[in-house]
Parts: C-alpha cells; structure tokens; sequence
C-alpha cells in the first residue's frame, strides 16, 4: 500500500505540474456547462435536475479519458523511464495502481469542479439530490472503467497518440455495444444468449440505470470488474514487453 500510495502521489503531482492538467479541466468545464445549458435546453426544460448534463458524459468520456489516460505508460515507454520504474522495489501491480489511481483521483477532482451545477439547481428550484448522487458516482465509475482500458491501451505502445486513438476506440465498442443498431446487427448472426452477452457489456445500459438514482449492485460488480479486469491486463501487457 505504501508503495501504491507513493506512486500515485508522484503522477498526481506531475498532473498539476503541466499546464496540461488546467487544460484539460477548463475544457471538461467549459464543454459540460455548453451541452447541457445550450445542447441540452437546460432552460427551456423548466426542470430543476441534471439529467442532460449526465446524458452526455458517455460520449464526452469518450474522448476526455483517453487523453488523460494515453499518458500512463506511453510516456514511460517512449522516455525510458518505465526501466528505471521497474527496476525499483516496487511491484508491477503497484506501479499498475498507483498510477491508475493518480489518474483517476485528477477525474474525480474535475467532475468535483462541477458541483456549482448542482448548487445552481437546488437554488432554482427543488431536484431529487439523491438520483444527483447516485448520477456523480456512476459518471465516476464508468470515468475509471474508460481509464482502465485506456491504461491497458497505453501499455501496447510508446506512442502517446496511438495510445488515445485505442482507447478511444475499445471505449467506443463497449460503449455502443448495448445500442439497439448494434444488437440488431449481433441477433441477425448470433444466437440469443451472445445478443444478451453483448448487451450486458454496455456501459450506456449499466450508466443510464444508475442515473435514474437505482444504484443496482449488478452496475456497480459491472464497473469495478472492468476496472479489476483492464488494470489486470496491463499488469500482463507491462511485464511481458520489460526491455521491449
């Protein structure tokens, strides 16, 4: 724990010690604030809830958490740090955590930049605060589920850019997998029990039913195996290409 602790201080530190990290928050703000006042006809709904500015976070993630997470092990590769980090009494496992954590506590600090939203809903009106919760921690666990598989991403190469556009791409498969178009196209050459299994892997079903204020403990084994899932594979990806 020690070790994981002193790991994810360090890329912690190093986020907020680049301009990119203030970046990244401005625009995450800024592109939150514009789809669900403007995009998402906040105004004209005359309703006191979030329930746009949730609806988006699936496609906003999209691009957001793989360009924080390309970073991870990419970089690592690409400077040679990643010898000296394996070298040190530290576990791959560790290491592996640490840095996931790191990333995934910067998320957290931006969508926790987003509570004025909140505020400004409970001063016009009278919105169900509990579906709100429920609706933050679901958008922070499917966060660290497109940041697992960014890791795992970034673990495959030493380019950054490659890193984002895996990411991206696997997030995307999984995020659209639960998408009627999709299942259409599996239940036309598969049986029944592989449509289920498609439709079980979406993050937009296991989101949107967290998001009605229904925190379901099959949404919640559902992102934190995913979680345990991708950072387990980094772990393997991370040992097997040392010295590569």
């Amino acid at each position: 724990m020690r070790s994981v602790a002193a790991i994810a201080k360090r890329e912690l530190v190093a986020y907020f010690a680049t301009p990119v990290a203030y970046v990244f928050i401005i625009i995450f703000l800024a592109v939150s604030a514009a789809l669900t006042f403007y995009v998402g006809g906040f105004f004209e709904r005359r309703q006191a809830a979030l329930d746009t500015f949730f609806t988006f976070h699936p496609w906003l993630f999209l691009f957001l958490i793989p360009a924080v997470g390309m970073r991870l092990w990419a970089e690592e590769r690409k400077t040679g740090t990643i010898e000296l980090l394996t070298t040190m009494p530290v576990t791959t496992t560790a290491a592996v955590i640490g840095k996931f954590l790191a990333a995934w506590a910067f998320i957290a600090a931006a969508l926790a930049l987003t509570a004025p939203m909140w505020l400004t809903v409970n001063i016009l009106g009278e919105p169900d605060n509990g579906v709100i919760l429920a609706s933050y921690v679901g958008s922070l666990l499917m966060a660290g589920a497109f940041l697992a598989i960014t890791s795992c991403m970034s673990a495959l190469t030493r380019n950054q850019v490659v890193a984002f556009i895996l990411g991206a791409t696997v997030c995307f498969l999984f995020t659209m997998s639960g998408v009627e178009l999709v299942l259409e196209t599996v239940r036309a050459i598969a049986p029944a029990a592989v449509v289920d299994a498609v439709a079980s892997l979406s993050f937009l079903s296991h989101f949107s039913t967290i998001t009605k204020g229904v925190i379901d403990l099959r949404d919640l084994v559902f992102f934190v195996s995913m979680i345990v899932f991708w950072l387990f594979a980094t772990t393997i990806i991370v040992n097997a290409r040392k010295g590569l």
